[in-house]
């Protein structure tokens, strides 16, 4: 947890603290969003990639500490905006977002051989990552409010080495050698054909992609609502908070009492509607406390739909291709919530209520997708796990 909490907390501060470093150090609201572009968008493009290193590497841990030192690099030189020319900066977060990878979904693939308990292990990992989407952002704003945007930076960088450090002590298993010597394009082809092909992963693929694009307006939705029931954009913050705590309580849960005897597929769809549903009342209650509440709420079932779905991959994916099924479905989550955001922005006019209410039924329907051929059904038989 320390190793992924550590990390997944640079990126998840990093980008806050670099829309602030671009005005601070050039004036451009701007250029904020293309330094935080060039961090985050390379992860879908070499998710697939990063995730054959992670299943043929004979020793992924050196990979992991490398991408961490890599980050944590990357991290204090982009804090030389100002310093260094703006095209520079973006270079160096270009190739800081290609490590992302890594331990943004490869890390996820190896939590069960790390932690022997699996439903333990995947609710510990959905803890790391709600950790670090509450405290990145909270660190990046103590951060430069004693000091600057740079000092933020520097301490994100020095918190990812420290959890590469960390790493570099945390063994972990080489995944079983092929037969036949393939070619790397040709372990992607593979790994790409069974997250589509096999159908199972397939419909929590497609759902758990589709929670992002709600995930992504959901910060615009929270713009509009706090404006509707307090008056003032600042209140969005705390709607964000509370569902960001809601998901924090919920990991906490789902750690202390994991759910062994239901299928993921059932829990995962659960979750997602719970948390649809929990949106969709946030939305439509009138008064800015009453949001709050529905809110927490709906952010209490997001860790153990995260659980499942980590269940999910971790079951129907053979041990060749895991790391791979686990990067790219973290990319593909990622670039949906870019898309979630824009999308929310396009449409920020029909108003905070009724916005925020089309998150929760973007989860809803996610929920519902769940329901497709291959989706409930117990996929643990059928599926081509006997390498796992």
């Amino acid at each position: 947890m320390a190793v992924a909490g550590g990390l997944r907390l640079g990126i998840e501060g990093g980008r806050v603290t670099l829309a602030v470093l671009a005005v601070e150090q050039a004036g451009s609201v701007a250029l904020g969003g293309v330094l935080i572009a060039a961090l985050l968008a390379p992860s879908v493009v070499i998710a697939p990639l990063a995730g054959v290193l992670f299943d043929r590497s004979r020793s992924p841990g050196r990979l992991l500490v490398g991408a961490g030192g890599v980050t944590a690099v990357g991290l204090a030189l982009s804090a030389l905006l100002g310093i260094l020319p703006a095209p520079v900066v973006v270079v160096v977060l270009i190739i800081t977002g290609c490590c992302a990878p890594a331990f943004m979904g490869a890390l996820s693939a190896f939590a069960a051989d790390v932690i022997p308990d699996r439903e333990r292990a995947f609710a510990a990992d959905a803890f790391a990552y709600n950790a670090s989407g509450v405290a990145g952002p909270a660190l990046a704003a103590l951060a430069m409010t004693v000091g600057s945007s740079r000092l933020a930076l520097g301490a994100f960088a020095v918190i990812a080495l420290t959890a590469a450090g960390v790493a570099a002590t945390m063994p972990l298993p080489a995944r079983p050698r092929p037969t036949a010597v393939e070619t790397v394009l040709t372990d992607v082809g593979r790994g790409l054909r069974h997250m589509v092909a096999h159908r199972p992963l397939a419909v929590a693929t497609l759902a758990s992609t589709l929670t992002m694009v709600g995930a992504g307006a959901f910060p615009i939705a929270a713009v509009g609502l706090a404006l509707e029931r307090l008056g003032t954009a600042g209140g969005a913050g705390w709607i964000l908070t509370a569902f960001a705590l809601g998901g924090l309580v919920g990991a906490l849960l789902i750690a202390w009492r994991p759910v062994r005897r239901v299928d993921p597929t059932v829990v995962m769809l659960a979750a997602f509607a719970a948390t649809g549903v929990g949106t969709v009342v946030a939305g439509l209650l009138p008064g800015y406390a009453a949001a709050l509440a529905a809110v927490a709420v709906a952010g209490l079932f997001t860790a153990p739909g995260i659980t499942a779905l980590f269940a999910i991959r971790q079951r129907e994916s053979p041990s060749a291709v895991r790391s791979q099924v686990f990067t790219v479905g973290a990319g593909l989550r990622t670039s949906a919530g870019a898309v979630g955001a824009a999308i929310g922005g396009a449409v920020a006019g029909i108003g905070g209520g009724p916005l925020t209410v089309l998150v929760g039924v973007v989860w809803l329907v996610s929920a519902a997708l769940l329901l497709l051929p291959g989706g409930l059904a117990r996929a643990g038989g059928r599926a081509r796990t006997a390498a796992a």
